[in-house]
């Protein structure tokens, strides 16, 4: 094993997980073991999350349970979970990952088939598997699962998707399969991140301007479609463009929102001190947790939070640029799908909670309450620091494997 190898052996064979190993510096001079800028704003978030939630969860779980620890308690075991997650992930090469795609891509297939017969149903959607006390939502393994597919897909056609359109569609064929599946649970939120990380990625990866055009029409003809054969989408498109026009009906959740946002101002009301959050902002620590942030962290709160996710996406974006620099196609694209999936998941929350766009109950990443959010989220940045960690070994041993030449 060459010595660079060793120093840089964070992820070992055996699991080494005290502090003074995560944070040793044991790299070579001038380079870090990680990306611990990334690793601190995904721990910083997540951490930040609990808070939230404890702050907006504790009046309605009193109300529903008695309790009003009682999601608290639930978000302490996800945490748990997470860091179980991220132990598992860290040790896995991403070679395994690129190998074991397709047969991922139809576990989660089978797992979506399997929600519509034997899944739980809460408020009306079939979202979830039970597996004991867990309650999984598919969906969200399907997102980070559809990411990894698309990785490896377009490694292995990525000429024939250049050059011919046969290769730019047979993706769109299994997101079909998916998206199908998912709407019939029925969850139109995931189908359209599904959607955008799908074509984002064919982008990136070269495909021919008119197939890209005219997948992008297809998709939003599909998307008017699907909201105008639903009533209860329709209802949310109607309310988001006016939710004054009833706001104890179809525009009361938005109404509310506004209402929190309003009270912030610039520095907010003070952690606690949510007045919307008690009962009359309906899902507040999970789908409208960022309307309770605005409340009581105002402005400048709020800001500040959409910084740090920003930055994460962003260092995902830029972690894909150097791995293709480095000819490691299959990290890069899926540091790419993971950005984009990110930065578009928030973008879609947080739009929906300030009515710029129709509610599609979608978590705000790293914070909302959700074991099933909080765990995918977890393993897709826990990727993204074995990527960065991965692409930091090759660069030194290819700067020693030159130094040997010499």
């Amino acid at each position: 094993m060459p010595s660079s190898e060793k120093q840089l052996s964070l992820f070992s064979n055996r699991f080494k997980w005290s502090l003074s190993n995560l944070f040793a510096d044991r790299s070579a001079p001038g380079m870090q073991l990680y990306d611990r800028a990334l690793l601190f704003a995904v721990l910083s978030l997540i951490c930040f999350g609990f808070v939230m939630v404890m702050s907006a969860s504790m009046p309605e779980a009193q109300s529903l349970t008695g309790n009003p620890f009682h999601f608290v308690w639930r978000h302490g075991a996800y945490l748990v979970g997470c860091g179980i997650i991220a132990a598992v992930v860290l040790q896995i090469e991403m070679r395994h990952w690129q190998s074991f795609s397709p047969f991922l891509l139809l576990i989660v297939g089978i797992m979506l088939v399997a929600v519509l017969f034997v899944g739980t149903t809460v408020n009306g959607a079939t979202r979830w598997l039970s597996v004991g006390p867990i309650r999984i939502q598919v969906a969200e393994i399907a997102k980070f699962v559809f990411a990894i597919y698309m990785a490896g897909y377009l490694v292995r056609r990525h000429q024939e998707i250049r050059e011919n359109a046969k290769g730019f569609y047979k993706p769109i064929a299994v997101f079909a399969v998916y998206a199908f599946l998912i709407l019939m649970q029925p969850d139109l939120g995931t189908v359209v991140v599904l959607f955008v990380g799908t074509v984002g990625l064919l982008f990136l990866a070269g495909a021919r301007l008119l197939d890209f055009f005219a997948l992008i029409l297809t998709g939003i003809l599909a998307f008017v479609a699907l909201v105008a054969l639903e009533p209860y989408r329709m209802r949310r498109v109607t309310s988001f463009l006016d939710p004054w026009q009833d706001p104890f009906g179809s525009g009361y959740q938005l109404t509310q929102s506004l209402m929190a946002y309003g009270r912030g101002d610039w520095f907010g009301q003070g952690l606690g001190n949510s007045i919307q959050k008690l009962e009359y902002l309906p899902e507040a620590h999970t789908d409208f947790i960022f309307a309770v942030i605005g409340e009581e962290l105002g402005f400048v709160g709020i800001i500040i939070v959409l910084a740090v996710l920003l930055f994460v996406a962003l260092r995902a974006i830029k972690l894909g640029n150097m791995c293709l620099a480095l000819e490691r196609a299959f990290d890069g694209y899926l540091a790419y799908g993971i950005g984009i999936w990110i930065c578009f998941q928030t973008v879609v929350n947080v739009g929906a909670s300030i009515g710029m766009l129709p509610t599609k109950g979608l978590t705000l990443p790293f914070i909302s309450y959700g074991g099933s959010s909080l765990w995918v989220m977890t393993a897709a940045a826990m990727m993204l620091i074995r990527i960065d960690y991965e692409r930091r070994l090759s660069v030194i041993q290819a700067v020693e494997g030159r130094g040997l030449k010499q």
